[in-house]
């Protein structure tokens, strides 16, 4: 006669393991599913609202840099400094435009230049300003946490000559990425 056979203890942990283990149903996978869901649909609302923004230009009041068709993004995290090309909300709608001075600043216009305190502005490309048509007068001082903000295209004067300063608050970020979507 021969001794019983037993099974090894690797087999006899693995059976055990397997009898305590129950499939998990569809009902647990939905709601594991849903909450995965939720999760996602959150970070991306907090991604979108406070953040990043993203926005699509709809003229070319800041041609060259933007272009009309072009998607924006902005970073909203981050305050903004002269020179900074923002998104901000006007008259319902969403524009951009080139801080020239921040909030304390003097801004004057004339003969075809930007002087901010005295100084004139420095920008990689220097375009012929005109106070023509502005609905401020100069010298302008620009009020505590707004910004004065001028089109790149400065024939076109829906910047701050003809809507003052613009707020913090509808500052809705630097622009950080430009993707050009024309021909799509």
């Amino acid at each position: 006669m021969s001794a019983p056979q037993t099974e090894s203890p690797a087999a006899q942990n693995k059976a055990e393991a397997s009898k305590g283990k129950k499939k998990r149903s569809a009902r647990s996978q939905a709601i594991e599913l849903g909450i995965r869901i939720a999760a996602t649909a959150l970070l991306i609302w907090v991604l979108l609202t406070f953040i990043i923004g993203i926005y699509i230009q709809h003229d070319n009041s800041s041609y060259p840099m933007i272009k009309d068709g072009d998607l924006c993004i902005t970073l909203k995290l981050k305050k903004p400094a002269r020179g900074d090309v923002i998104a901000y909300k006007s008259d319902g709608k969403i524009r951009f435009g080139r801080i020239a001075a921040v909030g304390g600043d003097t801004v004057e216009i004339s003969d075809g230049s930007v002087k901010v305190d005295g100084y004139t502005s420095s920008e990689d490309t220097l375009y012929p300003t005109s106070e023509e048509g502005s609905k401020i007068t100069y010298p302008y001082t620009v009020e505590k946490d707004h910004y004065f903000v001028l089109n790149d295209h400065r024939s076109d004067i829906t910047d701050s000559r003809t809507l003052g300063a613009i707020s913090e608050d509808d500052c809705k970020g630097k622009v950080i990425f430009i993707m050009r979507r024309r021909g799509f």
